[in-house]
């Protein structure tokens, strides 16, 4: 699942706290702070495993707690793959390419730093895309691919192992 809940010491407990007293397992835990919803927000994303018919009150224990839950589903990870691309990247319309990945419903780009050495040289950027799943990383990259070719920009990856 996928929460949402206010950045304060001692958080992190408010979720663990539910899954614990209906005896659930935390399996893995992931959270980060998320620099577009702001400073005071915190992404969480846990995995675990509820026993039948208790995920209603597991979420109305979180609901009580100001936990927010975005999502509920089955075996997520979120996945991130970072790439250099090299290129005309303005003059190509970056919108665009980022546009492309993020209207898949699937992923989306989650960081973009670019230099640009000056107006008629090709510019660089790192680009990091995340999604759900490394199946659903994979089907992003080769969406990227194909932008590449078609707008002749260079594309090193990933930064990071598979």
């Amino acid at each position: 699942m996928k929460l949402e809940m206010k950045d304060s010491p001692g958080q992190l407990v408010s979720v663990l706290t539910p899954i614990r007293d209906i005896g659930g397992n935390i399996l893995s835990v992931i959270h980060e702070r998320d620099p577009g919803a702001g400073k005071d927000i915190l992404d969480i994303q846990i995995m675990c495993d509820i026993p039948e018919g208790t995920l209603e009150p597991l979420i109305s224990g979180f609901r009580t707690r100001g936990i927010n839950v975005l999502r509920v589903g089955e075996e997520r990870f979120l996945v991130r793959r970072s790439v250099i691309l090299i290129g005309h990247l303005i003059h190509t319309d970056i919108s665009d390419t980022i546009g492309r990945i993020d209207s898949t419903g699937y992923a989306e780009v989650h960081e973009l730093s670019m230099v640009m050495p000056a107006i008629n040289e090709p510019s660089s950027a790192k680009m990091t895309i995340k999604s759900d799943s490394l199946k659903d990383i994979n089907r992003a990259l080769a969406i990227l691919r194909d932008v590449a070719r078609a707008k002749g920009f260079l594309i090193i990856e990933p930064l990071e192992g598979n």
